[in-house]
């Protein structure tokens, strides 16, 4: 999107610039049903489209489509905002345009999600975006599910199944240099190189041992049987077991160390 001199046939450098005067002034002829008001509005949040469409970028999608959702989105702010709200516009904006590409974006996904719970989630945005509007803020999950009368975790999963999905190369934060990804806030702990090295190490010392000495390991320690226990399926003393047992874990010490 950067660089990006047109978008649609629309000269991006060109777009208007409204001020807050002249917002107020519109938002309230528009309210009236004066349609110039409404173009003129239109017209002059375009530039307000481009900032939110610039989030999905990343998303693979043609810019111009994306603007042309944005554009749906911002008429159907202009045509439900209220006025008279202690509220500025890109504040009811902003969600309602994103909001718009989202749902374009999500019934355009790969990733399929079932009839029954897209129902739910179509309902929650909704109601989200309806006290988006009596509010002034955005609703919390428990002020939904109060609303609607759903159970809390209907209403987190339905709005987490059809969110966007987050490439691990989207940037979450840039100082200038090499911008930091979501792949590097996210971590394996299990499957680290330093726990590779150990169990290629406890393979191979794994693999030095006599038959009779890897059976006692793998009931012991895999199997979490007892010296008794092992004596008795091998039919050998729980002396012999216990000697085995040390003799194979001294063997196995010495090959990693």
């Amino acid at each position: 999107m950067q660089g990006k001199v047109e978008i649609c046939g629309v000269n991006t450098a060109r777009l208007k610039v409204l001020t807050q005067k002249q917002m107020d002034e519109l938002l309230l002829q528009a309210k009236d049903g004066n349609e110039d008001a409404r173009q003129q509005l239109i017209e002059g949040n375009l530039r307000l489209v481009l900032s939110v469409i610039q989030r999905f970028e990343k998303r693979g999608e043609n810019p111009d489509d994306l603007f042309q959702v944005g554009c749906i989105g911002l008429i159907k702010a202009i045509s439900n905002f209220d006025p008279t709200k202690q509220v500025r516009f890109s504040t009811y904006g902003v969600p309602m345009i994103a909001g718009e590409v989202r749902r374009y974006l999500r019934d355009n996904s790969a990733i399929r999600v079932s009839r029954s719970i897209r129902d739910v989630a179509y309902r929650v945005l909704q109601c989200k975006e309806a006290m988006l509007l009596q509010l002034g803020r955005e609703p919390t999950i428990e002020e939904i599910s109060r609303e609607l009368e759903l159970p809390e975790a209907d209403v987190s999963e339905a709005l987490d199944a059809v969110c966007a999905p987050v490439s691990l190369y989207d940037p979450v934060y840039s100082d200038g240099g090499d911008p930091l990804t979501v792949m590097d806030q996210v971590s394996d702990t299990r499957n680290t190189e330093g726990r590779w090295m150990e169990r290629i190490a406890l393979r191979d010392a794994f693999g030095t041992l006599s038959d009779r000495e890897k059976q006692i390991l793998c009931l012991r320690f895999y199997d979490g049987k007892t010296q008794m226990d092992v004596a008795n399926l091998l039919g050998i003393s729980q002396a012999q077991v216990s000697r085995l047992e040390k003799g194979a874990i001294k063997t196995m010490r010495k090959c990693i160390s």
